[in-house]
Parts: structure tokens; sequence; C-alpha cells
């Protein structure tokens, strides 16, 4: 019985029903199942079949805004193969389900939330709409690479005993790169203090659904978690989901915030794509994953022969915590051990040997593969590898501008937190957020060296590792304003500043200096 539900796709079979039926539209949308592009080849070719179930709401298909059909059968499956107890299809992204979960848990004007610094930008956006005041933790680094991961128990703990009144904690996990570590305390401490776990695992929708990959957030406790089913997953791209589970969260509200958030015309066919991404799941099981699984491993076996190029790889066991304990098996992150190579020039070679990875930082190039990699594609990018080696070997890495600034490799270390103890780095002072923007009689450039103790009205991000040091409203702290002078300094890159060279920070203005100005 649970095998044939599994196999049951409601929604996409109701499309196809209405597919099969061939009835006169009179409807929207304006291309009628398709027949307005007839004529065109092209469409015939790339659009035409999507089109023919690219409908609206109509007698069988439902409302995503007040399921009681097939959507609803849809959603309640998909929620019992994730492990939810009720779950919301997204035809918006992660995006839509950050913005409604921070909607939903701060929900009047200087609400605090709880806040991974190094957060996805829709998070930053959904802080804005709510005019809520954040708290930033700053994430653990790996010493090795250098890529940040969550913030440490005892900084989620500090930051719960600092602001009793928060709403919630909200992180990401795991990171872009596939690293991250044990949700489960963090989310049985923001149950003692009676506030919910949120999670942004726009990069984990996969998670859980194979003993070799790690647990979900849902499984580890979290009350909301938003998945990008597209991302690790099989859905159309902006296809997403959110879970949630408990009774910490204000389901009506969320319905409605969700309303407010998406479109009141979803995509069908991204619905589509995410019930038969969960019928996949649910019909085939661990065994969905074994194929690129495999194509995984055999990559790692063939870069440990070649010396040229590093893996990312959690720490063994040592004294000390570990930033991260949790790595994806399906997203490898490779670099060029000699560092003659950066990650964006590593990336480019990639590509002229027609591998694509998914992105790539100063240092490093992620790879990210799934349930559709083939054992075909590994060895095509391992022999890219051995071809970008040879020519790299060839030209003697004589090239300078190839090199990473061995100063801005130091300043990596200025950045290194431990999970031993939660200082005042590691938990900021409430940051508020809103929609309207600084005048710019409002703000003035000063130099660094000026600018402890003013309210900054920019955002800096060392690059790498891109955390943002700094958030427009933050106080700039003593130990801030220090670290910004060692990076201007050091000659780092920073992303966001008027003055990247950070010469010059722009502050608000004094009170009584905006005033005088306006």
């Amino acid at each position: 019985m649970e095998e044939e539900l599994n196999q049951v796709a409601p929604l996409y079979e109701a499309l196809r029903r209405y597919r099969e039926k061939k009835d006169a539209s009179f409807h929207v949308p304006g291309h009628k199942n398709g027949q307005a592009l007839r004529g065109d080849e092209r469409a015939i070719l790339d659009l035409a079949r999507v089109m023919e179930i690219d409908v609206t709401e109509i007698t069988g298909t439902d409302d995503l805004h007040h399921p009681e059909g097939v959507i609803r059968e849809a959603q309640g499956l998909a929620a019992a193969q994730f492990g939810a107890e009720e779950t919301f299809f997204l035809v918006g992204g992660s995006t839509a389900g950050n913005l409604a979960l921070i909607l939903s848990v701060c929900t009047a004007p200087g609400d605090m939330l709880l806040v991974q610094r190094n957060v996805h930008k829709s998070v930053i956006h959904g802080l804005m709409m709510a005019g809520a005041h954040a708290v930033f933790l700053a994430p653990q680094q790996d010493a090795g690479s250098g890529l940040a991961t969550i913030p440490s128990e005892a900084a989620v703990r500090e930051a719960l005993r600092r602001y009793p009144g928060a709403k919630g904690l909200l992180l990401t996990h795991p990171s872009y790169y596939g690293m991250g570590a044990p949700l489960r305390p963090l989310a049985e401490l923001c149950h003692a203090h009676g506030v919910p776990l949120l999670v942004d695992e726009a990069h984990g929708a996969h998670f859980g659904q194979h003993p070799a990959l790690p647990e979900s957030a849902l499984a580890a406790g979290a009350d909301g978690v938003v998945q990008s089913t597209h991302k690790m997953l099989t859905a159309l791209t902006m296809g997403a989901m959110l879970h949630v589970q408990g009774g910490l969260l204000d389901r009506a509200l969320l319905r409605q915030r969700l309303a407010m958030l998406q479109s009141s015309s979803p995509s069908y066919p991204i619905m589509a794509s995410l019930d038969l991404s969960r019928s996949l799941l649910g019909t085939q099981g661990p065994a969905f994953f074994e194929g690129g699984l495999a194509a995984a491993a055999h990559l790692r076996r063939g870069l440990a022969k070649l010396p040229r190029f590093g893996v990312v790889a959690p720490p063994g066991a040592s004294g000390r915590a570990a930033a991260y304990t949790i790595q994806d098996p399906l997203k490898l992150v490779i670099f060029d051990a000699s560092a003659a190579l950066t990650g964006y020039k590593l990336q480019e070679r990639l590509e002229a040997e027609g591998c694509v990875p998914e992105m790539s930082d100063d240092r490093h190039v992620v790879l990210a593969l799934g349930p559709g990699s083939t054992m075909e594609d590994a060895d095509r990018l391992l022999q890219a590898l051995v071809r970008i080696a040879a020519d790299a070997e060839q030209m003697g890495n004589a090239a300078a501008d190839l090199s990473p600034d061995p100063v801005l490799a130091d300043e990596l270390s200025t950045w290194n937190i431990t999970a031993d103890e939660a200082d005042l780095s590691e938990v900021s002072e409430p940051v508020p957020f809103g929609l309207t923007p600084l005048r710019p009689t409002e703000i003035e450039a000063i130099s660094t060296q000026e600018s402890i103790g003013r309210q900054a009205a920019e955002m800096i991000i060392p690059y790498p590792p891109g955390i943002p040091l700094l958030y427009p409203g933050e106080i700039i702290t003593e130990a801030v304003g220090q670290q910004l002078m060692k990076l201007r300094d050091s000659g780092a890159k920073c992303q966001g500043p008027a003055d990247p060279q950070l010469r010059t920070i722009q502050v608000k203005k004094r009170e009584s200096q905006a005033y005088t100005c306006t």
C-alpha cells in the first residue's frame, strides 16, 4: 500500500489528464496550451510540451493558496517523505520560504531574531521587510580551508542568555560548500528557551534520504525548514518546499505570509516538478542516489592520484572542537594545492574543458553532483584536471597574477573562531533593519581609524572568507575597527564598501549633523 502511495504524483497526474482531454481553453495563460506558438519551430522543440500542462486554477487543478484537492494531496505526500508535519510548495525558490518564516516570527517592528552572520541575501531582505532587529552570530571557521559553517553551541547559548526576548534562531545549513555541523544541540537549546529553530536548508533537500547523506534539519528538530528542491534534487528551477513541525510556529499566519509573497498565479509545471521529485524519492528510495554517490566516490579516488589538486574534507579527531564535521558527499570542494591557480581561474579552465562547476571563490571550486550524475561525467572531469595540471606545469606556474596574496591568507587566521567560549565578537549588538533607505545627507565618509563607535552605513565583506564583518546599522566596535584597519593595511579585497581599499568608511551622520545638512 505504501509503495503504491509513493508512486502516486497527484498534481502531475491531474495535469496529464488535462493535457489528454485537449479541452478548448477560455482561460489564462494566453498561449492557450501552447497553441499560440505552434507556428514557431523553436517553441515546438523547447516549450510546447511544457505549455500543455501550464495551466491555472480551474476545476481539477486545485489552488496553491487554498489547497483542497491534488495540491493538498501532493503537499501531504511531500510532508510524509521529508518528515514534516506540514509542507508548503514554493514557486519562488527558497527566497519565498525564508521571507515567509521571518515575517511569521517577527510580527512587530523591532522584534529581535538571532541570525547566523553569513546568510543568503533573502534573509536580509526578510529582516528589512519585517522591520526586525537582528543579533548576528559569527559562524565557526574551518582553519584549514578558511570556510565558514554555523555558529558554535556556546555562541547560541550566550545569545539566548543575552536576548531572552528573541523570536527565534535562523541558521544556514549546510553551507554552499556542503559543510555543516550537528543541529540537534542547537534545536534543543532553542526549545529550552521556547523559541523556534529556523533553517535555510536550500542546499540540503536531499539530506536524510540515503544512509550516506547527513541528517536532515527536520530530523535534528528544526521547526521551520526551507529546501531548494531544484538544487540537489530534481525539481524545476524555482521549485522549493517549506516544511514545518511542532507548535512554535503560527501556521495560519505562515499561510497568510506565503499568500502575500507568492504569485496568485503560481507555475503548475514548477509545482508538478516538486510532486514528481518527491515521487521519485518515494518510489526509488536510497537507490535514487547510488549513481551520483558512486560518481562522487570515483572522483575522490581519482583526485587522490592527482597531487596537484586537493579536496576539502572535515578535519580528523583532535583536541579541539572542529568547525565542521559534516560534508555532503555529493559536493566536492577542490583547489589547486600549489596555490598557483585561483578558484576563479580553475573554474575558467574547467569550463574550457566542457566541465561547468557550481561556483568558485578566491581559492576553491565547488562541484555539485546529484542523482543525474554519471561515471562518465566523473571521468570527463578527471581527464580535464589531468590536462589542466599538465598545462600549468608546462607554464612553470610563473604567472604572478595567479598567485594568491600571502598577506591576505594570513589575515584569514584572524577570523578563526573556536567553540570553547562565546566572546563579544561572536554575538553582535542588535542591528535594526527597515525599508527606509538613508538619504545621502544622512551619510558621511570618515577615515577608518575614526570610525570606532559610529554606526555603519554600508556592508563590508572581506573576501575571502566572504563573511560580512559589518552590516548597515551596526555600531563599529573597537574590535571591529581594529579588524578594519588590519584589512586596510593588508590590502585585502572587500565587497560592499564605497571605498574598497577601506581608507574611508561610510557611517551614519550624528543626528545634529544630519539635521544641519537637510
